[in-house]
């Protein structure tokens, strides 16, 4: 069971290790990955490449994990809000959105420590 919509479409993403994928609506992008399979570093790679999607536009992010990434949070700054949602199967579902809150958060920290 794939936690990533059927309409979305595979995209390339410069420095991702597993694919990401497109839902566009109303002119808004929602991206998805999975990393629930992989282990460090590529949860922290990927969700750096993904948010630079996001960065300074209204778009999302949406991380299927296997635990909520604590790391990554520690690195972001107030620009970038984020929740996490419990599902099935003991995986999260964590979900990015950029405030423009006037600080930049460094994307380029792609290390788990």
């Amino acid at each position: 069971m794939s936690l990533i919509p059927n309409e979305a479409l595979k995209i390339e993403v410069d420095g991702a290790t597993v694919d990401f994928f497109e839902l566009v609506k109303d002119g808004i992008s929602r991206y998805y990955f999975d990393t629930s399979k992989c282990g460090p570093p590529d949860p922290m790679v990927n969700a750096m490449s993904g948010l630079k999607l996001i960065k300074n536009n209204n778009n999302t992010l949406v991380m299927i994990n296997h635990k909520a990434p604590g790391g990554l949070f520690a690195k972001l700054e107030s620009d970038v809000a984020h929740s996490v949602e419990d599902l099935d199967g003991g995986l999260v579902k964590i979900t990015f959105t950029n405030v423009n809150a006037g600080v930049d958060s460094d994307l380029t920290q792609t290390a788990c420590h």
